[in-house]
């Protein structure tokens, strides 16, 4: 299935999709990676107030390039999603809602995808520059130093993202499985 959503991305907008379907996101999302995951986590653990307000927030695992003349970022692709998997259900627990990245989550996300009820969205690695093409504004939120990995609220209009997790569901798994039955049930044809 196809789907347009508008962010916030509450709870009961995320409650029908499955693994596999398409969306297109529009509105505001934040981008925050590994640096900015810790610093995140550090202000948590010692009970301070975070830059921004986690609940409904939908973050997207990359780092824009420089911006050329004439566009809000330049390309902004996808991170690999795992290298957050250590301060993701912490943030799952402050009420952030979705993710967008790139690869397969740990076990300890993936059950804390699911008692939250949140969504991990997967955006096309390589393809940065075409990502770009759906970003209509860029503002620097947190942490300047932090370059690239500093936290941006992004303006998005139909923003392509695959659901790669959500409930019970992990696509990445669904493929495996998938290809192991057309496996057997290629052999047993020729049997």
């Amino acid at each position: 299935m196809e789907y347009r959503l508008q962010t916030p991305l509450t709870k009961d907008k995320l409650k029908g999709l499955h693994a596999g379907d398409q969306v297109l996101i529009s509105g505001e999302i934040y981008t925050a990676r590994d640096a900015a995951h810790g610093r995140l986590k550090e202000l948590l653990e010692a009970g301070k107030s975070l830059p921004i307000d986690l609940e409904n927030l939908t973050v997207y695992y990359a780092g824009p390039t420089p911006a050329p003349p004439g566009t809000p970022v330049g390309s902004i692709g996808p991170t690999t999603a795992g290298r957050m998997d250590a301060y993701t259900p912490a943030l799952l627990e402050q009420g952030m809602t979705a993710m967008i990245g790139k690869g397969a989550r740990s076990p300890e996300v993936m059950e804390a995808i699911r008692r939250s009820g949140a969504v991990y969205f997967g955006c096309i690695g390589g393809a940065g520059a075409l990502a770009a093409r759906c970003i209509e504004k860029s503002e620097l939120v947190a942490w300047e130093d932090l370059g690239s990995e500093a936290i941006r609220k992004l303006t998005v209009r139909n923003f392509p993202v695959t659901v790669l997790a959500c409930g019970d569901e992990n696509l990445y798994e669904l493929g495996k499985s998938n290809y192991l039955a057309s496996l057997r049930s290629q052999a047993e044809s020729k049997a």
